[in-house]
């Protein structure tokens, strides 16, 4: 009898020992388990990490583009204004030029009328 109860003790420790192996094992199944996921969780922020900096580039890229787009603008608005300064000058110019002729014209009108009341006079002068 003291056997067999012997043995019973035996095989209950045997078990408790199985079940103890079991849980640790069930254990060491979660800590892999979570250190799995942990992985998986953190390459999805490397990866989303990844994600933000190449949109920060692209972004930089387009202001970039846009910042060289508007200098450009602003050199071609130069140019034309001074293109149109430009023209401006030589209109003044030419204004010039024909102010100057028309002066030129006025003097020669003058001389002419002076030279033929000259003329004029003389002429009478002659006659008495």
């Amino acid at each position: 009898m003291l056997l067999l109860l012997l043995l019973l003790l035996l095989l209950l420790l045997l078990l408790l020992l199985l079940l103890l192996l079991l849980l640790l094992l069930l254990l060491l199944l979660l800590l892999l388990l979570l250190l799995l996921l942990l992985l998986l969780l953190l390459l999805l922020l490397l990866l989303l990490l990844l994600l933000l900096l190449l949109l920060l580039l692209l972004l930089l890229l387009l202001v970039l583009l846009l910042l060289v787009l508007l200098l450009l603008v602003l050199l071609l608005l130069l140019l034309l204004l001074l293109l149109l300064l430009l023209l401006l000058l030589l209109l003044l110019q030419l204004l010039l030029l024909l102010l100057l002729l028309l002066l030129l014209l006025l003097q020669l009108l003058l001389l002419l009328l002076l030279l033929l009341l000259l003329l004029h006079h003389h002429h009478h002068h002659h006659s008495q």
